[in-house]
């Protein structure tokens, strides 16, 4: 049925996935894409062309071995290929859905074709995993006796609790909401994350000995001292939660909220929890302010609120829409996204400013003052300068407004209360040690940082990755020596900024 390996992605050429249709999948909060059948998925593998330098290598930060999946999925080797992918990320089951792709950005083929599908690749074989119940706990052989605590339960404390918790160690994992998975739970829209998949690795990893403190804030019901005393070692996974503000005339009117307001409030609907007071976009006109990731979750769920109309606006100029030269092969390419939420509807606009709030007597959002941008390079080169164009002000009317403006660093009571260094942007400062293994360390000898709350806001991908990192470190400080895999096992130096 298939060519030889070698000529795969000459016979066959990219498909993905189909999704449901969109005056159908705006009705609900259930993921809609319809995944391709397993012939499809192997032609697929096929195209991989088995790199002797696999770039994808590069644009992954777990380091997944990519090459290798692939042509286990060529073989139709599901259970192969769900093994050499769990090696490298303990939650394919989230990357494959939320994760952007770096990896294919990086594909050798990319070079003269589309690239392979490796997160469609990666999304099925965790599902096979999943349905022929291959994911099962990994529980130690021996305890070690070291306790260890792990603050925030977000994809970078889930993925260093589960390997610490292999490793032999007593690991009890605080989080401060009802569930586990911090953004992954409480921010990503179930259209793209349905929930079930974190319950299951919570399932999972309370199998293989991880104690969750759910409904625990650290620092408020239990003193940051407190774990420093009780335990071995202490982790802090907390994220980076401060949202950035915008601070012009009018900020402080009814109708203004920061998306993360908006978004967990909507994920505790969906799970069938009551929200009080809820910020609903229903019948409003919706502004979002902010184009990343965060923003097009906000303008889907709008739309399936049922808002009379949504505008999503972005600062930055409008990308070319496939190759730019300023990112070239194998960097992550700056060019013009469109997500589904955004294709679901709504309009977009680009190289906007906004300049004033504008509310009516009982202090209610009407409308946002803007102004058009032109962005400049200064002469001598360097980075764009955004001058306002004159005589291009215009009013857009909104009575709800979602910032979706990104994170400046983490909440900073724990580090007050711990006394920890923090870097130029109030990131945990984390880089005290003699080697590379010591990187997680932060100015507090029993103290070990990773995740946002260390490298400032970043992808679900890097977070795993820094969970992974720092579990290493943690192990080879309490015994002298670690077995759990680094990204440097694999035999090459993990590059990407």
């Amino acid at each position: 049925m298939f060519p030889n390996k070698e000529k795969g992605f000459m016979a066959y050429e990219r498909k993905t996935a189909q999704r449901e249709a969109i005056e159908d999948r705006i009705q609900h909060y259930n993921e809609f894409d319809v995944t391709l059948n397993d012939d499809e998925l192997q032609k697929q593998g096929y195209r991989c062309m088995n790199c002797g330098v696999p770039f994808c290598h590069r644009g992954c930060p777990l380091g997944n071995i990519i090459p290798d999946f692939n042509d286990a999925v060529k073989d139709a080797d599901w259970e192969e290929a769900a093994d050499i992918l769990h090696s490298t990320n303990n939650f394919p089951d989230f990357t494959g859905r939320v994760c952007p792709a770096p990896c294919e950005a990086a594909c050798v083929l990319k070079i003269t074709d589309p690239a392979v599908t490796i997160k469609q690749i990666e999304r099925a074989i965790a599902d096979h995993a999943v349905d022929a119940r291959w994911i099962q706990p990994q529980a130690p052989e021996h305890k070690t006796g070291k306790k260890i605590a792990i603050v925030g339960a977000g994809p970078a404390g889930m993925a260093a609790a589960q390997q610490l918790a292999r490793a032999g160690h007593d690991v009890v994992l605080f989080e401060r909401a009802e569930e586990p998975g911090g953004l992954l739970m409480y921010g990503i829209p179930d259209f793209k994350l349905e929930k079930d998949h974190v319950r299951n690795r919570q399932k999972q990893m309370e199998a293989e000995g991880v104690e969750f403190r759910c409904g625990v804030e650290i620092g408020k019901d239990i003193p940051s001292q407190q774990l420093v005393d009780d335990f071995d070692a202490v982790l802090l996974t907390i994220g980076s939660t401060h949202a950035r503000p915008l601070p012009i005339p009018g900020s402080d009117l009814n109708g203004i909220h920061q998306a993360m307001e908006f978004l967990p409030q909507q994920n505790r609907v969906v799970s069938g929890k009551e929200v009080p007071d809820q910020i609903l976009a229903t019948g409003k006109k919706v502004v979002v302010l902010g184009g990343g990731d965060t923003g097009s979750d906000c303008h889907g769920t709008s739309i399936r609120q049922g808002c009379e109309s949504v505008h999503s606006i972005e600062l930055m100029p409008k990308q070319p829409k496939k190759d730019n030269p300023n990112t070239p092969w194998p960097l992550w390419p700056m060019i013009m996204r469109t997500s589904s939420s955004h294709e679901e509807g709504g309009e977009r606009d680009w190289s906007v400013s906004s300049k004033e709030f504008i509310g009516d007597e009982n202090g209610n959002v009407t409308g946002i003052k803007m102004v058009r941008l032109d962005w400049v390079i200064p002469e001598g080169g360097g980075r764009p300068e955004m001058h306002e164009i004159e005589g291009s002000e215009f009013v857009l009317e909104a009575d709800l407004v979602l910032l979706a403006l990104g994170f400046l660093h983490p909440e900073q009571a724990i580090l007050d209360e711990l006394s920890l260094d923090k870097d130029e942007r109030n990131n945990i400062k984390a880089v005290y040690g003699s080697s590379d293994d010591d990187a997680y360390l932060t100015s507090h000898p029993k103290v070990w940082s990773a995740g946002d709350a260390r490298r400032g806001q970043s992808l679900v991908v890097w977070a795993i990755h820094e969970g992974r990192e720092a579990a290493h470190a943690i192990d080879k400080s309490l015994m002298g020596r670690s077995d759990l895999p680094t990204i440097n096992s694999h035999g090459y130096e993990q590059v990407m900024p």
